[in-house]
């Protein structure tokens, strides 16, 4: 067995890691699950909901313009009915591109885990759409150029112009390396190169920038497919441009005739664009919108080799993880501005906790290991991935939840469709990518970020590599993996050792790997001459902790969650017939873990004893001076991510410690 690798010196050039594409993945076990539920029915689901909403209606030149069918959020109640367009009104309308864009996204991973000919023959006829919409010039957008012709890039601060552009760009690339097909891919270079002609630091460029992030990480991801290093470069522009002086938004405001005060939210902290980026130290505004903005500034940091931005994103993380995320991968607590308020202020039951933003930050933590494997980032990215984020989604793959808060008294359950749509794409289309986040490839290096039973063919520059996982994870913490190449290679290997398995142990070939030797930022290196058929296996322990929330944190005071492997559990009332606010739980309760293969799509659910309050001698009264009797009580906990799944009902992640 060859040396372990040590730590890279200082001066040695940092490799640059980058995703696999969804078809180098094949998934199966816990993920695979998902992504085929989306394949078989959320998918389908995504583009028939966008023609009940009318959404082709809009982008189709070959139909009548249509009536506005989502009222403008300014619009005064004598104006319903007779909209007055101008420049700074808003409408969840206006980036339906963004809606179809995601829902195609959504498709293309979705046929390449299933052949459905007749979902791919409708998703060719939007592009087919989005082919004749495009004006010669190369500008697309069916809301500037169908219901607000004459108006393109007047308001970005608002309207969603350049996000909706971003979201084409990501569909185009995907439905390219899923299908082979390039007519969309086509047609949105067409249009990046028409958005490069317009903004940028050159004399006659607009220097703006979108008030809705996102198209900053979609020209990487274009850059990277295409090898067009312009977009590279207008994706860094548009990361260094915002929130300079003089102010873009000021500017445009008044180039409207508007008054560049008079806007909803009064801040510019909403839109991450009161300071530029490298300034900004604390994580503000809408979540989704800060969530994007990072992602796009770590893709950036990384293909530019930029530590300016690596050290904001630092301080940003650890803002972020320190006081404003709940414990489930949530974010932005607050349904106001859809995003943060101040430190530690997490509430539960009314938790707005977007499923676009926990979404969203996957794509920051998993764009943070571009720069390398690091556990800090990819914990959270695997806490995200298993509790925020896909509890968004029903098991089933056809129901939806836009917020996810923490606690409910049985009237949260989920819904067929939203006004604003954002979050069933959003959801759809990560799962259906999910093998691309467990890996990243780089010029002689390969890392296994998340386990799952999976086999990835990575591109290492000059040596292609074969690794299969057969593990039942996260339900077992044993993982084994396979390593082929068609010839002896000499790369680096990463594993990550999650923080919370303390107890891992590593083999190579049958010998133990020292794990004290070998452990950088969380990841187990080992670098030598690679041989078909050399296996390694990882065991991972994966015990019932029990997690408390800092002292500042008011609504958890005095309770206690738990968690088992990557994966957050809660109560519900199905399980647990009593109050679950009356439940206690003692310090030494007895905890075990209970495989249930028939529930839920089979899960591992946590049995032990706790302490109801009683009801049962109160005799009507609302107070009185002796407190309630303490009797015991079995719970069971399940999966957050599950929950209601089954009949409607309580829900706790936060128990009362007894």
């Amino acid at each position: 067995m060859s040396a372990l690798s040590a730590p890279a010196a200082a001066e040695t050039p940092r490799a640059r890691f980058r995703p696999p594409a969804v078809p180098q993945v094949d998934v199966r076990g816990f993920w695979g699950a998902r992504v085929d539920a989306v394949a078989d029915k959320t998918a389908d689901i995504l583009y028939e909901r966008c023609v009940e909403a009318g959404m082709l209606d809009q982008i189709d030149p070959d139909r009548p313009v249509p009536e506005l069918r989502i009222p403008f959020m300014s619009m005064s109640p004598a104006a319903i009915g007779k909209p007055t367009f101008t420049a700074s009104t808003v409408t969840t309308q206006m980036f339906w591109d963004s809606d179809l864009a995601k829902t195609i996204e959504t498709a293309a991973y979705s046929l390449y885990r299933k052949p459905n000919p007749a979902l791919e023959a409708k998703i060719d006829a939007v592009i087919d759409m989005y082919g004749k919409l495009q004006q010669e010039d190369g500008y697309l957008s069916s809301w500037y150029q169908r219901m607000q012709p004459g108006l393109r890039w007047t308001n970005l601060r608002d309207c969603h112009e350049l996000y909706c552009a971003g979201h084409l760009i990501e569909g185009a690339v995907a439905y390219f390396q899923a299908t082979g097909k390039r007519k969309l891919l086509d047609i949105m270079c067409r249009y990046a190169d028409h958005i490069d002609s317009q903004f940028g630091p050159e004399p006659g460029k607009k220097r703006g920038y979108c008030g809705h992030e996102e198209i900053e990480l979609a020209l990487v991801k274009l850059a990277r497919v295409t090898g067009n290093d312009r977009y590279m470069k207008l994706a860094k522009f548009f990361i260094d441009e915002r929130g300079q002086q003089p102010h873009y938004y000021d500017q445009e405001a008044r180039a409207r005739g508007a008054d560049p005060k008079d806007f909803h939210f009064k801040t510019y902290e909403y839109n991450q664009s009161h300071k530029p980026v490298r300034d900004q130290d604390k994580v503000v505004g809408h979540a989704v919108r800060a969530m994007y903005l990072y992602s796009g500034m770590a893709d950036v940091a990384t293909e530019f080799g930029d530590d300016t931005l690596r050290v904001a994103l630092d301080r940003l993380w650890d803002d972020l993880n320190s006081k404003q995320l709940y414990v489930t991968g949530g974010l932005g607590p607050s349904e106001a501005n859809e995003g943060f308020t101040s430190d530690y202020d997490l509430p539960n039951e009314s938790a707005y906790a977007e499923t676009c933003a926990s979404v969203a930050l996957i794509f920051w933590a998993n764009r943070m290991l571009g720069m390398g494997p690091n556990r800090r980032y990819a914990d959270v990215m695997e806490r995200a991935l298993y509790n925020g984020s896909i509890s968004g989604l029903s098991l089933d793959g056809s129901l939806f939840f836009y917020e996810n808060p923490l606690e409910s008294r049985g009237k949260h359950n989920r819904w067929k469709w939203h006004r604003c749509p954002c979050c069933p794409p959003n959801i759809g289309r990560m799962v259906a990518s999910i093998g691309s986040y467990m890996y990243g490839q780089a010029e002689g290096e390969a890392a296994v970020h998340l386990y799952c039973d999976s086999t990835a063919r990575l591109d290492l520059g000059t040596t292609a590599v074969t690794l299969t996982q057969s593990t039942n994870y996260p339900w077992e913490g044993a993982v084994r993996i396979d390593v082929d190449v068609a010839k002896p290679a000499h790369f680096a290997l990463h594993l990550r050792i999650p923080g919370f398995a303390a107890g891992a142990r590593l083999r190579l070939n049958g010998e133990a790997v020292d794990l004290d030797r070998s452990v950088h930022d969380g990841y187990a290196t080992i670098t030598r001459e690679w041989h078909a058929g050399d296996r390694i296996d990882l065991e991972l322990e994966l015990v019932i902790e029990r997690l408390y929330a800092h002292p500042d944190v008011r609504q958890d005071a005095g309770r206690v969650t738990l968690k088992r492997g990557p994966l957050v559990y809660c109560l519900e009332g199905v399980d647990n017939p009593v109050g679950l606010n009356r439940i206690s739980l003692p310090a030494g309760a007895a905890l075990r873990a209970q495989a249930e293969p028939d529930l839920l799509g089979g899960v591992v659910t946590l049995i032990g004893g706790a302490d109801v309050d009683s009801t049962e001698d109160w005799d009507g009264q609302l107070y009185r001076n002796e407190p309630p009797k303490r009797e015991p009580v079995t719970i069971k906990a399940v999966p957050y991510y599950a929950w209601d799944n089954r009949s409607p009902g309580e829900m706790l992640v936060w128990l009362r410690r007894g």
